[in-house]
C-alpha cells in the first residue's frame, strides 16, 4: 500500500527514466528539419565527421544529439 502511494506521488523509476530523456528527445526533434534537407551521401559522410570529432578528444555526449539526429 505505501509502495502504491508512493509511486503516485514520485512516479515509477520507468517514468522517471523517460522524463530525465525527454529534453534530449526533444533537442533530437528539433533539429529533424535540417537533416531531411541532407542528401544519402551527406548523411553517409555524418559518419566521419563525428569519427573525427571522437578522434579530436570531443566528449561522447556532445555527438549524442546530433548522432540521433541523424
Amino acid at each position: 500500500m505505501i509502495e502504491k502511494a508512493l509511486t503516485k506521488v514520485f512516479g515509477s523509476a520507468h517514468d522517471r527514466d523517460v522524463k530525465k530523456m525527454m529534453p534530449k528527445v526533444a533537442a533530437i526533434n528539433e533539429q529533424e528539419k535540417d537533416v531531411k534537407l541532407l542528401s544519402d551521401d551527406e548523411l553517409r559522410g555524418k559518419t566521419a565527421e563525428f569519427r573525427a570529432q571522437l578522434d579530436q578528444g570531443a566528449p561522447l555526449d556532445d555527438l549524442l544529439i546530433p548522432a540521433f539526429a541523424v
